[in-house]
């Protein structure tokens, strides 16, 4: 997907048509538009015949991008919780692997790399009433394996504006709450990891319209990419102007929130009281 984004800003920028793409790697417009999409794959060889097309001569750019087209190829680690994965999720897998930096603002629960094991049984418990025990464990094993990329020598930056609702919704009880809010706490002291809650008495702020996730990347050429996620779906959002709306309301929600340690302090005073 952030090959196809880029290939198309590049297409765009000298004015070429999908058509005429298509014609110089001997594809039809529909199928540059899936590329452009992510929804299908890129042959190497095809992207150097774009670049080609596009004008793009700098060897260091295109090693680049064809390197991204080969790696775009490869299964991740995530492939083998295919059973219990959607292909769109998969993707924000893949983004969250790739990126350096991940900022987010979550309303209903803890975000997903900050949970606790039993947390995580809680909330997938509670929003797949029914599935059987085997089921439920896959999907707890493919979240705990996520949180892995925290602890890795090339970490992202994680920056996590919560909403004060999510830490006051009991999901898996009494117990599995203070387990949670004693491991934010802890988790918030990482270097890599920047925490801040935005408590009720702050009263309204400018993410009205809920939950969403940014993704940015260590390839200068590469643009952000907006996560929001909905009932069956989600959206990917890669323009500049929608994507410079989501980093702007970000970084006001962080000026509008408790500052890291006025955040733990709140945890810990919710600690105390639970």
């Amino acid at each position: 997907m952030l090959l196809g984004s880029h290939m198309r800003r590049l297409r765009e920028a000298r004015g070429i048509t999908r058509d005429a793409a298509g014609y110089v790697i001997r594809a039809s417009e529909s199928r540059i538009s899936r590329m452009e999409l992510g929804r299908v794959s890129f042959k190497a060889r095809d992207v150097e015949d774009l670049l080609t097309l596009y004008g793009i001569t700098d060897e260091a750019e295109r090693a680049a991008l064809v390197g991204l087209a080969r790696e775009a190829n490869l299964a991740g680690w995530w492939h083998r919780y295919s059973d219990v994965l959607p292909n769109w999720f998969a993707t924000y897998v893949g983004l969250e692997g790739a990126a350096s930096f991940i900022g987010a603002y979550e309303v209903q629960f803890v975000h997903g790399l900050l949970q606790t094991e039993a947390y995580i049984h809680g909330v997938i418990s509670r929003g797949m009433k029914g599935a059987d025990a085997a089921d439920i464990d896959r999907r707890v094993a493919l979240r705990l394996e996520r949180q892995k990329i925290l602890f890795r020598e090339n970490a992202p930056d994680l920056h996590v504006v919560l909403d004060e609702a999510a830490l006051l919704r009991p999901y898996g009880g009494r117990g599995v709450m203070r387990g949670q809010l004693q491991h934010l706490i802890e988790l918030s002291e990482r270097p890599n990891v920047r925490l801040q809650v935005v408590p009720f008495s702050f009263g309204g702020h400018c993410a009205e319209s809920g939950a969403f996730t940014v993704f940015g990347f260590p390839e200068d050429e590469l643009s952000d990419v907006v996560y929001l996620e909905q009932l069956t779906s989600a959206l990917f959002l890669d323009r500049r102007e929608e994507v410079h709306q989501y980093v702007r309301v970000l970084e006001e929600l962080q000026q509008q929130s408790l500052g890291p340690e006025e955040s733990r302090d709140l945890l810990r005073g919710r600690l105390r009281l639970s």
